[in-house]
């Protein structure tokens, strides 16, 4: 019986299904951070973690140890550059904040659309992390993120929420940034799979 199903524990086990979920998604969450560290690896490790949480959906274990097997597999160059790119973004964007904030005309307005360039850049990337596609081809799986990004608004509020979640429990606490990637690997994968339940 698949974990998706069963509601019961397991002789021996300790905790129900749900619970061993919520265990597997720190671990992979833990390892994704550790993952993240060289920071062009972003992208690439995020979306190993949405694949790995996406297969038990299919009995296949959501472990730490799938989840290294499968982030070996991918570090090729389309990962690593689409991790330049998300890494030159987000310094491009701090950099047109701080000159914003520095008093030059116009800045309010322009810091406003700065910060929404950026949050939809932000909703398009991670939606994307969570697209299949993004295993072999970034260039597919972000037009599909882009696509589905304005026919689904309402999943993109939660992405945007799931981020927002993600960075202020990691500026609350530090040691909870090591854990925040499982969960919002998790709500990524789950609102990519509500899309393709609707």
């Amino acid at each position: 019986m698949s974990a998706r199903t069963r509601t019961t524990r397991e002789p021996g086990e300790l905790f129900g299904p749900r619970a061993t979920l919520f265990a597997d998604m720190l671990s992979v969450g833990l390892a994704t951070a550790v993952a993240c560290l060289p920071l062009v690896t972003v992208p690439a490790a995020l979306s190993t973690a949405c694949a790995v949480l996406r297969g038990v959906r299919e009995d296949r274990p959501a472990t730490a140890g799938r989840y290294l097997t499968l982030l070996r597999q991918r570090l090729r160059t389309g990962d690593l550059a689409a991790g330049a790119v998300v890494l030159a973004s987000v310094l491009l964007l701090a950099a047109d904040l701080t000159l914003a904030g520095a008093g030059l005309p116009g800045a309010r307005l322009f810091a406003v659309a700065a910060g929404a360039i950026g949050a939809c850049a932000a909703v398009v990337g991670l939606r994307a992390c969570a697209r299949p596609e993004s295993l072999t081809d970034w260039p597919a799986a972000v037009r599909t993120a882009a696509r589905d990004a304005v026919r689904d608004p309402g999943g993109s509020g939660l992405v945007l929420l799931a981020l927002v979640a993600a960075a202020l429990c990691g500026w609350m606490l530090l040691p909870l940034a090591f854990l925040a990637p499982g969960p919002l690997a998790l709500a990524l994968t789950s609102v990519d799979v509500r899309l393709e339940s609707m």
